[in-house]
């Protein structure tokens, strides 16, 4: 026993939001819990996702014995398919979380070869050394769980993401008895989020955005447009609700929210009347004050399904003054210009938009504010902890809020960051060796184009498939654009073949203009995504290629 070390090796998530991914390592024995990914900062153009680089699972993959996942965030189960390419172990989780890997797994082809495994809330199970629990926790998204892992030399709990909602839509309340009856056992390790710990007081329960959502369906006269995350399925129940109780029939559009709805239906989590659903080719032949509609797309994405809405491109809907638009969801930072672009286009179309902060709330956290983490620490009463899921401002103060809340149990609060570690034997805890990790940028989604080191890529890239810059003037008043494009490309392709190429790219790039609306070509964001995807899917038909494209718009 003397000899035994149990190690804590954070992959991702600690100093950074998203990417989560913790190994806990017991000897020779090895479990991580999430596989999640992030998207990318604007600047790392031609990257789609942002994945952990898990080269230390793979320098000692015959050690990993299992995949334990909290939750079904993206940023928490979003690069499982990139882990299990390269360490294929079985994945544990609850049946909503596991049934979302295998729709991931799915588009990468992984899906037979993939060994997963449903565990349900309260159970245990034996993987090596390790005796793990899953406890139920409440979160914005269903069958989420915190994970006890009891090993010889003491108790880890890692919390995941959560907050304590006292009254669940579903009426499933967080665990706290079995994190109590931790505590009296004696914890090791305390690993808990840290998202929301600047916000003092207690994070609203998922009932408080009730009454806002009553008002807007008592108050609408047309048609009535939810837009929320697609894997809120506490959030999209009560909108299915609502509208059985005024009489309209919900709609979806969006492959997102159309897949995740049929996930959570089949496996009983979100409850679907008889006659309750509307096909979208039929809502604009409904009576619009018998109507709601659900659109993912809630931050603005381009060519999503309320980006299209917005700007009058949907087949299936348009809004029209007396309709109301609920944006119910947060602004993820970074997205605020795109998403008050959407509400702008919205306002265009005379129709209602809610959003932003109301009181009542339109949309509330998924994460526990100060007092409820207080609460978590006062039951778990660890000897050491360490704070997780946040940027290093919001680990500091999680890690002082525990220091000063007692020193009767608590022997030390740890910070750290991603790739350093912390190690446990009979003498207590120390800082451990950092092990290698960062980031791996994968372009167009697939198991083949990580991108090992941007700067190399970009250069390969550009070396080998050239760039093209179309340039188009588009008259900032009418909406019109000036002229022919330009197209504008270098090591592309070979003189010869380049007039009759770039000819007829011009040609795509007009059409492209031609065949959208005034007020789409008003929105630049769009018009060069959409420009990007047109020329991109016809160069690669006829030339086989994939250069760097980077549309050019001008105001004129």
């Amino acid at each position: 026993m003397s000899d035994r070390k149990l190690q804590v090796i954070p992959l991702g998530g600690l100093g950074e939001f998203g990417m989560h991914s913790m190994a806990i390592r017991l000897d020779d024995d090895i479990i991580v819990i999430d596989a999640g990914m992030m998207f990318p900062e604007a600047e790392l153009l031609g990257v789609d996702i942002v994945t952990p680089d898990f080269a230390y699972l793979e320098q000692n993959k015959e050690h990993v014995r299992a995949l334990i996942l909290t939750h079904g965030h993206e940023d928490h189960i979003g690069a499982v398919p990139f882990l299990l390419s390269e360490v294929n172990v079985p994945v544990y989780g609850t049946a909503f979380t596991l049934a979302l890997v295998e729709r991931r797994l799915d588009e990468h082809d992984l899906r037979d070869q993939a060994r997963l495994n449903v565990v349900k809330p309260g159970e245990s199970i034996e993987i090596g050394p390790f005796r793990i629990e899953l406890i139920h926790v409440t979160h914005s998204i269903v069958d989420s769980v915190a994970v006890a892992i009891t090993t010889d030399l003491g108790i880890i709990i890692h919390t995941g993401d959560f907050k304590v909602d006292p009254t669940p839509t579903d009426n499933k309340l967080f665990d706290l008895h079995t994190l109590a009856d931790y505590g009296r056992r004696g914890v090791l390790l305390l690993l808990c989020d840290s998202t929301n710990v600047e916000r003092p007081g207690f994070t609203e329960s998922e009932r408080a955005v009730r009454p806002r959502l009553e008002d807007a369906f008592s108050r609408t006269e047309g048609r009535l447009v939810v837009s929320c995350f697609s894997s809120s399925i506490h959030r999209l129940q009560q909108i299915v609700d609502l509208s059985a109780q005024y009489g309209r029939k919900v709609a979806f559009l969006g492959r997102s929210v159309l897949q995740v709805t049929e996930i959570a239906h089949n496996l009983g989590l979100l409850e679907l009347p008889d006659g309750i659903l509307l096909r979208p080719q039929d809502v604009m032949q409904s009576p619009r004050s018998r109507v709601t509609v659900v659109a993912s797309g809630s931050q603005g994405e381009p060519m999503s399904a309320m980006s299209r809405v917005a700007v009058d491109n949907h087949r299936n809907l348009s809004l029209t003054p007396g309709d109301a638009v609920l944006l119910s969801s947060r602004v993820i930072p970074g997205n605020e210009k795109a998403i008050f672009r959407m509400v702008d286009h919205i306002c265009r179309r005379g129709a209602d938009v809610w959003y932003g902060t109301m009181n009542p709330p339109l949309h509330v956290s998924g994460h526990a504010s100060v007092e409820e983490l207080k609460l978590v620490l006062n039951l778990v009463r660890p000897r050491y902890f360490v704070p997780v899921h946040g940027e290093y401002r919001q680990l500091m103060k999680h890690a002082m809020l525990a220091r000063h809340m007692s020193s009767a149990w608590l022997e030390e609060a740890f910070l750290l960051e991603t790739g350093q570690t912390l190690e446990f034997d009979h003498r207590g805890a120390r800082r451990g060796e950092n092990v290698p990790v960062g980031r791996l940028c994968i372009d167009s989604g697939t198991l083949d184009d990580v991108v090992e080191d941007l700067v190399i890529r970009d250069r390969r890239h550009l070396s080998e498939e050239g760039f093209i810059v179309p340039i188009i003037a588009i008259n900032k008043l009418t909406g019109t654009h000036e002229g022919l494009p330009e197209i504008v490309s270098r090591g592309f392709v070979s003189t010869d073949d380049s007039a009759v190429i770039i000819g007829r790219a011009k040609e795509v790039v007009a059409r492209t203009l031609r065949e959208s609306t005034p007020e789409e070509r008003s929105d630049w964001g769009l018009m060069q995504e959409k420009i990007r995807v047109d020329l991109k899917r016809f160069i690669n038909r006829e030339a086989s290629r994939r250069p760097l494209i980077l549309p050019v718009i001008l105001e004129v």
